[in-house]
């Protein structure tokens, strides 16, 4: 794969303490500029902005993949095979992420085959880390 530019994502949270604490001290994501109003963070290398929304009111849908309920919207990231072990490892022993869905193989021995994990920051934003056995398959049909 190609060198990818990083990308920004600004995401609204009701409590900002609460977030910067969900997304420093359980995350273990390092932590950029700040005000009281917005943090971000290095998101495995892309920009991730909290803003507080004392109204946000997150939006709770699902659909089925893969024979499983996947909140609508979520955001995430691609690891490397190792890197999404070591994450998911180190987030399962903290024992404080209640997982939407838990890390599991998707698509075993097919295309797209990759490990996935679910779980909602405190704001109710939904997070779906994953990686997949071969990324040329990132976008296979």
């Amino acid at each position: 794969m190609k060198n990818i530019s990083p990308f920004h994502l600004a995401i609204p949270v009701d409590n900002l303490s609460t977030a910067i604490n969900f997304y420093e001290n359980i995350l273990g994501f390092t932590p950029g500029r700040k005000s009281d109003h917005w943090a971000d963070y290095n998101f495995f290398g892309h920009q991730l902005v909290l803003h507080s929304d004392p109204n946000h009111k997150p939006k709770m849908h699902h659909n089925q993949v893969d024979g499983k309920s996947v909140p609508v919207p979520h955001f995430g990231v691609v690891l490397p095979w190792k890197d999404f072990d070591i994450f998911s490892n180190k987030l399962k022993l903290k024992n404080e992420i209640e997982f939407i869905i838990p890390p599991y193989l998707r698509f075993e021995g097919m295309p797209g085959e990759q490990k996935t994990l679910f779980f909602y920051d405190p704001a109710g934003n939904a997070l779906e880390f994953k990686s997949f056995k071969n990324i040329d398959q990132l976008f296979k049909k």
